[in-house]
C-alpha cells in the first residue's frame, strides 16, 4: 500500500486522457476554447498504460479516466480495455459529459466499468445551452438512459453556480425519486482557464444543503464511504441518493487518497497544486521502471497537507482550466 508523508493511503488515480472537450462550459474554459495541446505534448496511450501499470503495481487500486472529454480522443476504448485488464486493478471508472458516450455504453459494461460520473448541471435544455454553449442536451440524456439500461452506476455531477442554475437543484434532487442515481452537487471552483479573478463562493456546501432541506425536510444523512469527497444523503422513499462535494471549501483533504496525471503527463498530488513531477518526460528519457517508481515515491512522500497549503504555494492567481488539469 502507498502511504504519503501524512499517513494517508494513496490508492486512486485520476488519469486525464485529453485536454480537449466538445462543450464550452463557462466555468471551465473561455467560449473560444483553449490553446489545445499538440499530439506530441500529450501522453500516448502506450505511455499512459505504462504509467498505470507501474502505479497499480505500487498499490493503486482504482483508476478514473477523465479529460477534457475522454470520448473526443480517437480510439479511447482501446486504452480503456487495456487498463481494465491490469492485474491488481479493482475498479475502472470514468467521467464524461455524455455527448459522445451513448454508443460505447455496452462495451463499457463488457470491459467491467461499473460506475460512470455524468456531468449535467441542469435539466433545462435552454439553461444547458447557456452553460455549455452547445446544443447537446438530448445527447446527454440519451447517454443517461443507456447507462441505466445497462445497469451501470450513475453519479450525476452538477456544479452549483450562483445566478446560473440554482433553480435546478430541486429538479435534480427529484431525479433520485424514480431513478437509482446519485445526484452530487459540487461547489464551483476557480478553474476557468481565462485568468479572471475568482471572487469567492456564494453557494457553499452548507447553503446547498439548506436549499435541499427546505424542500425535503425529511432528508437523512448517510454514512459516507471511506475517502469520500461527498457528504451523502438519502430522502425516504427515493431510489437514489444526494451528495454534496465541498470542492472549494476542501473539508475532505484530511483523508485524500487520490493523485492525478494530466494529459501532458504531469503528476498532481493535489487538485490545487502546480504539478510535482512529469511522468511522460521520465518515460521519454528512457528511465527504467524502478527509476520511475523511485521518482513517484519521492513525490508521494512530499505531499502537501491540504488544498489550502497547495494553493498558497502557487505563484499566480490565474488557475488553469479543469480540462488541462484533469477533472
Amino acid at each position: 500500500m502507498l502511504i504519503d508523508n501524512h499517513g494517508r493511503p494513496i490508492n486512486y488515480l485520476r488519469l486525464a486522457v485529453t485536454d480537449r472537450c466538445n462543450l464550452r462550459c463557462f466555468y471551465c474554459m473561455p467560449e473560444d476554447g483553449l490553446n489545445w495541446l499538440s499530439r506530441k505534448e500529450l501522453m500516448s496511450y502506450e505511455e499512459m498504460l505504462r504509467a498505470c501499470t507501474l502505479l497499480v503495481s505500487m498499490g493503486i487500486q482504482k483508476i478514473r479516466i477523465t479529460g477534457g472529454e475522454p470520448f473526443v480522443r480517437k480510439d479511447i476504448m482501446s486504452l480503456l480495455t487495456s487498463i481494465s485488464e491490469l492485474n491488481g486493478l479493482d475498479e475502472l471508472s470514468l467521467t464524461t459529459n455524455g455527448v459522445l458516450t451513448a454508443p460505447h455504453v455496452a462495451q463499457l459494461k463488457n470491459i467491467g466499468v461499473k460506475s460512470v460520473n455524468l456531468s449535467l448541471d441542469t435539466l433545462d435544455a435552454g439553461r444547458f445551452f447557456a452553460i455549455t454553449r452547445r446544443d447537446e442536451f438530448a445527447a446527454v440524456m440519451t447517454t443517461l438512459d443507456e447507462l441505466l439500461k445497462h445497469d451501470i452506476e450513475v453519479k450525476i455531477n452538477a456544479v452549483v453556480m450562483d445566478g446560473k442554475n440554482t433553480q435546478d437543484i430541486i429538479p435534480l434532487v427529484e431525479l433520485t425519486k424514480e431513478l437509482p442515481v446519485s445526484v452530487r452537487f459540487i461547489e464551483e471552483m476557480p478553474f476557468n482557464g481565462d485568468g479572471h479573478i475568482y471572487t469567492g463562493l456564494n453557494w457553499d456546501y452548507i447553503r446547498i444543503l439548506d436549499a435541499i432541506k427546505d424542500h425535503f425536510p425529511e432528508i437523512k444523512k448517510m454514512e459516507d464511504p471511506a475517502y469520500s469527497t461527498a457528504y451523502n444523503y438519502h430522502i425516504p422513499g427515493h431510489m437514489g441518493s444526494v451528495g454534496i462535494i465541498a470542492a472549494y471549501s476542501r473539508t475532505f483533504c484530511g483523508t485524500c487518497n487520490r493523485i492525478r496525471i494530466t494529459p501532458q503527463g504531469t503528476l498532481k498530488n493535489c487538485l490545487y497544486d502546480n504539478g510535482v513531477l512529469n511522468v511522460k518526460d521520465l518515460i521519454r528519457e528512457g528511465k527504467s521502471d524502478e527509476d520511475i517508481k523511485e521518482s513517484l515515491l519521492n513525490a508521494f512522500n512530499n505531499r502537501v497537507k491540504d488544498g489550502w497549503e497547495a494553493e498558497s504555494l502557487v505563484s499566480t492567481g490565474i488557475h488553469e482550466s479543469m480540462a488541462t488539469i484533469g477533472g
